[in-house]
């Protein structure tokens, strides 16, 4: 449990409401607080800030850079580990529609500067706290017997700058093909008021609809990552979600918005389109564990 009860009943209360609503938004204040008495440093938080100057250009988007990893939550030892590299693939299946569903992407991978981050960890820490024995409506394919949680953790830059107009879901309306998104927010440069909106569909809304071509009778919620550490947490097969185009406030210089995404599963079973590559084997390159933790009275799904 974390170190003080004010910290603990915090978490609940947030479990509570996405529990309750299938959604939950967590300002930045509040979550800096939380991960502070779960572990992060204050050096480590000021390092979170800056780690995304380190990424790498994305397969497919030119307006993105990013880095991944695969991290697993085994709630029998209660720890978070560094899954072995795999590639990573999202179809119509799992509702994301875009010229790339359904191929293979190879990303750079997440280095220790993120992993070894105690900040990091930390934010594992709080979101296992949050989902851990949370019933979901099931997604085809995936091996709901398991035990055992499957987390690709995206560490991305959007830039907006002259012709090149950032999109942080190109996709449009969109599902992220798992069961439980986290987004965090790392921080932005030079990004307009209006940027970067966050809505919540009603899972009748209709897969790649642009977000400004939504119904808006369908959207659930909406929200905007604005401070750091600013979080959403969706229940994902039962909402959708899209994202308002990056704006840059001074058009002669680039905009950049850093954010962190924890798309986290059970395993997929056989059949589903990533069967093949859904290791659970650690890194050995880059290996990392650290402890769970779990409210009291919160059971294990």
């Amino acid at each position: 449990m974390p170190k003080h009860d004010a910290v603990a009943s915090e978490i609940a209360e947030i479990r509570s409401t996405y529990i309750r609503d299938r959604f939950a938004f967590v300002p930045g204040a509040q979550l800096t607080g939380i991960v502070k008495e779960l572990g992060a440093t204050d050096d480590d938080l000021d390092n979170l800030a800056t780690v995304s100057d380190g990424l790498k250009s994305d397969p497919t988007l030119p307006f993105r850079k990013t880095r991944t990893g695969r991290f697993g939550f085994d709630p029998r030892s209660m720890r978070v580990r560094r899954l072995e590299f795999q590639p990573f693939m999202l179809s119509m299946e799992d509702d994301f529609v875009r010229h790339d569903s359904g191929r293979v992407r190879v990303f750079d991978e997440i280095r220790n500067d993120l992993q070894l981050n105690t900040a990091l960890q930390a934010l594992f820490v709080f979101k296992f706290m949050v989902f851990d024995g949370v019933p979901v409506t099931h997604r085809p394919k995936l091996d709901y017997d398991s035990d055992q949680w499957i987390c690709t953790l995206l560490n991305v830059r959007t830039t907006t700058e002259g012709d090149l107009i950032g999109e942080p879901a190109l996709e449009g309306v969109h599902s992220d093909g798992v069961d439980h998104t986290m987004t965090t927010y790392l921080g932005s440069e030079n990004m307009t008021d209006d940027s970067a909106v966050t809505f919540l569909h009603d899972m009748r809304e209709v897969n790649g609809t642009r977000w400004h071509d939504t119904n808006a009778d369908l959207v659930r919620a909406e929200a905007q990552h604005r401070d750091f550490l600013d979080t959403c947490l969706i229940v994902d097969h039962e909402s959708k979600h899209s994202v308002s185009t990056l704006y840059a406030a001074d058009r002669s210089k680039r905009a950049t918005r850093d954010l962190l995404a924890f798309l986290t599963r059970k395993p997929v079973a056989e059949g589903h389109h990533s069967h093949s590559f859904d290791s659970l084997d650690p890194h050995r390159e880059l290996p990392m564990t650290a402890d769970l933790l779990r409210l009291d009275g919160a059971p294990s799904a």
